[in-house]
C-alpha cells in the first residue's frame, strides 16, 4: 500500500466515532434536521432530513477532511512546524473542504482534479488557498497525480478510502441516531464509499446499545454503478467509465470502503439521470434546499422505488449544495 492510499480496513471500527464526533463539535456548523415536510405526503413516508449542503464549504465532506487534519494533527502525522502539506484528489466537494481544514491549521494543500471538473468548484478550492493540479479524469489519472505529490513530500488524505475521513463522515449519522428514534433507514449517497461506510461504522456502534437499529441503503447513479456492480459480483469492480450529472459520485468505489460496505449494507438503489433532475427540482419547491445532483440521488431513489420506503421512517442525508453556475 502507497503513502496515498494510507491505512488498512483492521483500523477502521466503530470506536473511531466517538473522537472524531469530539473534535468536530467546535468545527462543523449544527445544520437544520428538517422533519414534517411536504415530501411526507408526496412519498408516503416519514423524512428527516439533514442539510449538509449547509456545512461551510457547501457538503458534508468538510466533516471529514476537518477530522483528518485535527487527528493527523494530535497524532503528529502532520506538523505545522514542520510546514506540513496535505494533498489529494477531487472534483470538488472533498478538495475544498480539505484546503479550508489545511488553511484554518496552518497547513497548504495541493489538489489533483480532473480537467473536466465544474468550473465553479475548482474555483472554490483555490479560492481556500488550495494549489489545483488538472489531470485526465479518470481513477488511474487521479491517483496517480495523488502519488506523485506525496512522492515530494506531501501527506495525502483521499476523498474517502482513508480511516479518519469515513469516522468524520460518519458522524452525521450518529448525530441523528442520537436525536431519533425507532428509524427504519439511513439513506446515502454512494460515489467513493466514505460516507456509505461512516455511516455503517454509526449504525454498528448504536448497535452496541440500542435492541433496534435502521438498515443502512445506498443510493447510486445507473450510469455511475460501481458499488451495486461490485455488490453483484461480490468483489470490488476495476472497470468504471461513469457518465453521470452527479458529479461527485464519479469515483470509483473505494478499497477500504467497499468490504464495510458489503458487510452492512442493505441494498444500493440505482436511480435514472431523470429522477436525480427532477428530485433536485423537489428539494427546492418543497424543502427551499439548493442541492447538487449527488445529493439528489437519495430524493431520486425514494420516488423510484416507493416499494422500499413507503410507510417507514428514513434519515436521510443533503450532502452537498454546491451547483454549477455555466
Amino acid at each position: 500500500m502507497t503513502d496515498a492510499r494510507r491505512g488498512s480496513i483492521q483500523e477502521i471500527t466503530p470506536a473511531l466515532l466517538p473522537a472524531a464526533q469530539k473534535r468536530l463539535s467546535q468545527v462543523i456548523t449544527k445544520v437544520p434536521l428538517l422533519q414534517n415536510t411536504p415530501l411526507d405526503q408526496l412519498f408516503n413516508c416519514q423524512l428527516f432530513i439533514q442539510c449538509e449542503n449547509l456545512q461551510p464549504t457547501g457538503s458534508f465532506k468538510y466533516r471529514g477532511a476537518s477530522n483528518a487534519v485535527l487527528g493527523m494533527l494530535e497524532s503528529a502525522q502532520l506538523s505545522i512546524a514542520a510546514n506540513s502539506g496535505v494533498c489529494t484528489h477531487s472534483s470538488g466537494n472533498h478538495g475544498r473542504a480539505l484546503a479550508r481544514a489545511a488553511r484554518l491549521n496552518g497547513l497548504s494543500a495541493d489538489i489533483v482534479s480532473p480537467h473536466n471538473a465544474v468550473t465553479s468548484k475548482l474555483e472554490a478550492m483555490r479560492a481556500e488557498g488550495a494549489s489545483i493540479h488538472l489531470c485526465e479524469p479518470t481513477q488511474a489519472a487521479r491517483e496517480a497525480g495523488l502519488q506523485a505529490l506525496v512522492e515530494k513530500g506531501l501527506t495525502a488524505i483521499p476523498p474517502y478510502d482513508h480511516p479518519l475521513v469515513i469516522a468524520g463522515q460518519g458522524t452525521w449519522a450518529l448525530e441523528m441516531l442520537n436525536q431519533l428514534e425507532n428509524l427504519d433507514i439511513l439513506l446515502i449517497p454512494v460515489g467513493g464509499g466514505g460516507l456509505a461506510a461512516g455511516t455503517i461504522l454509526a449504525r454498528n456502534l448504536m448497535q452496541q446499545t440500542e435492541a433496534k437499529t435502521p438498515l443502512v441503503i445506498g443510493a447510486e447513479p445507473e450510469q455511475a454503478d460501481d458499488c451495486w456492480r461490485s455488490l453483484q459480483q461480490g468483489q470490488r469492480v476495476k472497470k468504471h467509465y461513469p457518465d453521470t450529472a452527479a458529479d461527485g459520485l464519479r469515483a470509483l468505489i473505494g478499497r477500504l470502503t467497499f468490504p464495510i460496505i458489503q458487510a452492512g449494507i442493505t441494498d444500493v438503489l440505482r436511480v435514472t439521470e431523470a429522477g436525480i433532475k427532477a428530485a433536485a427540482t423537489l428539494a427546492t419547491v418543497h424543502l427551499g434546499q439548493t442541492i447538487e445532483p449527488s445529493a439528489a440521488t437519495v430524493l431520486a431513489a425514494i420516488d423510484e422505488y416507493p416499494e422500499v420506503f413507503s410507510g417507514r421512517r428514513v434519515g436521510l442525508i443533503l450532502t452537498g449544495g454546491n451547483i454549477a453556475d455555466e
